[in-house]
């Protein structure tokens, strides 16, 4: 496994959540190492230089997870 990868934030669609010390959980679209963007969430520091655990996703997984909120019965 490479120790450098690279990341380039295509589009930021918003933040989630955020904590007092300037943590962002967002939602962007993410080109990992020159590949095809992909859905992401994670935590990001506040000037992107560090980031937290996070999820990718295709196109079709996120429309899947999408019907998927869209269609449940979670009591909000």
């Amino acid at each position: 496994m490479p120790d450098q990868f690279e990341y380039k934030i295509i589009k930021t669609y918003g933040v989630i959540s955020s904590t007092k010390t300037g943590w962002t959980k967002e939602l962007n679209l993410i080109s990992w190492n020159g590949k095809e963007p992909r859905i992401d969430i994670r935590d990001w520091s506040p000037e992107h230089e560090k980031m937290g655990k996070g999820i990718t996703l295709s196109t079709s997984e996120a429309k899947n997870l999408n019907d998927l909120l869209n269609n449940s019965d979670i009591e909000w």
